[in-house]
């Protein structure tokens, strides 16, 4: 990732829609990664190993997403190219898929619950004052260096529980909080090592913490509108049936059910 920077604040006021293009294209390469990913969980199992075919396709997807959530997340003013090798832009993610432990490729699913939770608390608290963030960095011009850190170091996460859920790494997503100042001595770019000040860190709790309210809040507005649905029938009384429902062919109808 580049060093925090001045952004243009014409493409800050107009981010969503510069992206709506992007936003199309990630979600076609994401449908062809779902099934890559499908078909690459059978060959690591039998290999030990992604498939070829399937580590090239995804170690070319992630790093076109990442520079996406990159340009989404305000942390850089460089638009990402329609390719997946973008040698130029300051976004690089480096992956080197390589051997894998059968075991944990077949309870990946399982094994990356909490990691799954983590990062999602994470996004939630930072959409929750997104708009916040967006404002600060049309007023100034750029995102403030603690704030600058704590997205990065998001990103950076999800990076790392995305190129795991992937089998791009038998590495499991760790160091949230970066890594400690002087621990890997050489400096490729402003994020790696990512070194968070305190501010940055806490900024990180904040999200995490926002994150676990922003769950709490929907659970129970959730749980409200359940109740206000009306007297309980059949249909409202048997959770079998909210689960199968989706299971029977043809469009479910609440009379038929009484």
């Amino acid at each position: 990732m580049p060093a925090v920077g001045r952004q243009d604040r014409w493409t800050v006021l107009l981010r969503l829609l510069l992206l709506i293009p992007q936003f199309v294209v990630v979600w076609v390469l994401s449908v062809v990664a779902f099934f890559v990913t499908v078909i690459g969980w059978f060959g690591a199992l039998i290999l030990g190993r992604l498939p070829g075919f399937a580590a090239a396709y995804l170690t070319s997807y992630v790093p076109y997403e990442v520079r996406v959530n990159a340009y989404l997340m305000l942390t850089t003013d460089h638009y990402p190219p329609f390719r997946f090798r973008a040698p130029q832009h300051p976004v690089q993610v480096g992956l080197r898929p390589g051997e894998l432990n059968r075991l944990a490729v077949l309870f990946r699913i399982i094994l990356v619950i909490p990691a799954s939770i983590v990062q999602g608390l994470l996004h939630a608290g930072w959409w929750m004052v997104s708009f916040i963030i967006w404002l600060v960095v049309l007023v100034l011009g750029r995102m403030p260096q603690p704030l600058y850190e704590a997205t990065t170091a998001i990103l950076r996460y999800q990076l790392r529980y995305t190129a795991y859920l992937l089998m791009l790494t038998s590495a499991y997503p760790k160091r949230l909080f970066g890594e400690e100042p002087g621990s890997e001595p050489e400096r490729v770019s402003a994020t790696r090592p990512l070194v968070l000040s305190g501010a940055g860190r806490g900024l990180v709790v904040v999200f995490l913490i926002l994150g676990v309210v922003s769950w709490a809040t929907s659970s129970v507005t959730a749980s409200v509108n359940s109740d206000d649905d009306g007297p309980a029938d059949d249909y409202g009384t048997n959770p079998t049936q909210h689960v199968m429902a989706p299971l029977v062919p043809g469009p479910v109808d609440r009379g038929a059910a009484d």
